[in-house]
């Protein structure tokens, strides 16, 4: 069943910019993470949620010109700038199309391995997406997670202006039905939805100032501020004031700064 297009952090031009940024960002990880799945030259793979380009680089290269990636997206902007990544990477073997996460109306059992990076950390009820990317996979093929968990998002020494502001946040996304905290459970919700042989790893990096993640918490901030102010999650004053403390801190070179903690999760559909 189609769902509402919830997706917490909207679609405006400063979410898409950091998208942009997040391709090159989360590459290495990503990369990395194909390499230990064994993708084969040849192979059809699907990736959920592709964004304006994602991945679909890194599994173009997997499968080959003898292979065929299809990337799925929502938002037709999204669409629009991912055709044109695919395009400017000469990418003749990936195709991107508008779809719906929930309900793709692609055949069942119809690929040889199914993606999804940072998805569901992004929208409500993720279990009955999870549902839907293994339905789209044939025994024996391979299902890969790239999730995010908040539980590393820390800095040091402590910010009371970083705490309120991410205490904020997770009220914010917990009254959308949104966990922020799904990393965790995704080897659950893929156990539960069939997938066999599940192995998980965990990622977790340290941003230094400059880096291009160091300010995620006050980018995600800026991208809902108005919805937080409007749903009393916290005042418009305090949170002005918070943002600029924030910002003197992240450029401070004695304050440590952590990504969240991402959940890298593969498997097999049993058959």
């Amino acid at each position: 069943m189609t769902q509402p297009d919830v997706y917490l952090l909207g679609r405006a031009e400063a979410e898409e910019m950091r998208l942009k940024r997040q391709i090159a960002n989360l590459a290495p990880d990503s990369d990395a993470q194909f390499e230990k799945i064994g993708i084969r030259q040849g192979e059809r793979v699907v990736d959920i949620g592709c964004g304006p380009g994602g991945v679909l680089h890194l599994l173009g290269k997997r499968v080959g010109p003898a292979g065929s990636v299809l990337g799925i997206e929502r938002s037709v902007h999204f669409v629009e700038l991912a055709r044109r990544f695919v395009a400017d990477h000469g990418l003749t073997q990936v195709e991107v199309r508008e779809g719906d996460a929930y309900d793709t109306g692609l055949p069942r059992a119809s690929f040889d391995g199914a993606h999804m990076r940072l998805v569901l950390v992004n929208v409500p009820k993720p279990e009955l997406i999870v549902r839907e990317m293994v339905a789209l996979v044939r025994p024996g093929g391979w299902i890969a997670s790239f999730e995010a968990d908040f539980l590393a998002h820390i800095c040091d020494p402590p910010l009371p202006e970083w705490t309120r502001l991410l205490d904020a946040y997770t009220a914010y996304s917990a009254a959308q039905g949104i966990d922020l905290y799904v990393g965790r459970r995704t080897h659950r919700l893929f156990r539960e939805a069939g997938v066999a042989d599940i192995r998980t790893d965990a990622v977790v990096h340290v941003y230094p100032p400059g880096h291009d993640r160091r300010t995620i918490l006050r980018d995600f901030i800026n991208n809902v501020a108005d919805k937080l102010v409007e749903g009393g999650f916290i005042e418009r004053r305090q949170l002005e004031t918070d943002i600029a403390m924030l910002e003197l801190y992240l450029s401070r070179p004695d304050a440590l700064v952590t990504s969240h903690m991402f959940f890298q999760l593969c498997g097999r559909i049993p058959g």
